[in-house]
């Protein structure tokens, strides 16, 4: 993990920061220290006082936009409430779409990822993330809410892969219709695994 090693937290937060905004517009082949030192306002010798270089403060950067993406997921996945409820504030919550996925944006950057030490975040979030899922349905299968026969594990990794690819489809046409209508299908899908001796609580919009 990277570490500022300097007196002037600010700087180092505005680099990690501007980092951050670069990376998920432009990828991390596109980012250059040129641009991340404009974007923050900050001089080369700044930059290298506090990081040892790009890719190390990508890597700051990478992990701070992972954690921000485990604790809004954690927010609506831990909240009170139905597995399927919990499922369906995740999937309907506002997001930058037309921007992509801050995370799920990066595995299409082959430099990032032929890189072992910044894929792994990426690699680790997008996991934690299939696993949390997977534990909530789970959750649903043991209460009675969901049916039996649904995998956890396979439908956690459909819900995952219908987000990303929603994200795609919705930049491609430049709308968000394209991925509202992902969510409102796997929603749909979640709807009739729901069993009769579920709450009563509806799984779509």
């Amino acid at each position: 993990m990277s570490t500022a090693r300097g007196t002037s937290p600010s700087t180092a937060e505005r680099l990690v920061e501007s980092t951050r905004e670069l990376l998920w517009e432009r990828g991390y082949a596109a980012t250059s220290p040129k641009a991340i030192q404009q974007r923050a306002g900050a001089g080369q010798g700044s930059m290298y006082h506090h990081f040892t270089g790009k890719p190390d403060l990508a890597l700051a950067a990478i992990l701070r936009t992972a954690e921000e993406m485990r604790a809004k997921a954690e927010a609506q996945f831990s909240a009170p409430g139905t597995a399927v409820g919990r499922i369906t504030s995740y999937l309907l919550r506002e997001r930058a779409v037309l921007k992509g996925c801050p995370i799920g944006g990066l595995t299409q950057d082959p430099d990032l990822m032929a890189d072992p030490v910044l894929r792994a975040p990426v690699e680790e979030t997008l996991g934690w993330l299939r696993g949390r899922l997977a534990g909530i349905v789970a959750e649903g299968r043991a209460s009675g809410e969901l049916n039996a026969a649904l995998d956890p594990h396979a439908t956690a990794a459909t819900i995952v892969a219908v987000l990303q690819g929603g994200y795609v489809l919705a930049r491609a046409a430049d709308s968000v219709d394209p991925f509202d209508q992902a969510v409102a299908g796997v929603l749909g899908l979640l709807a009739a695994h729901t069993t009769t001796a579920a709450t009563g609580e509806t799984a779509v919009r």
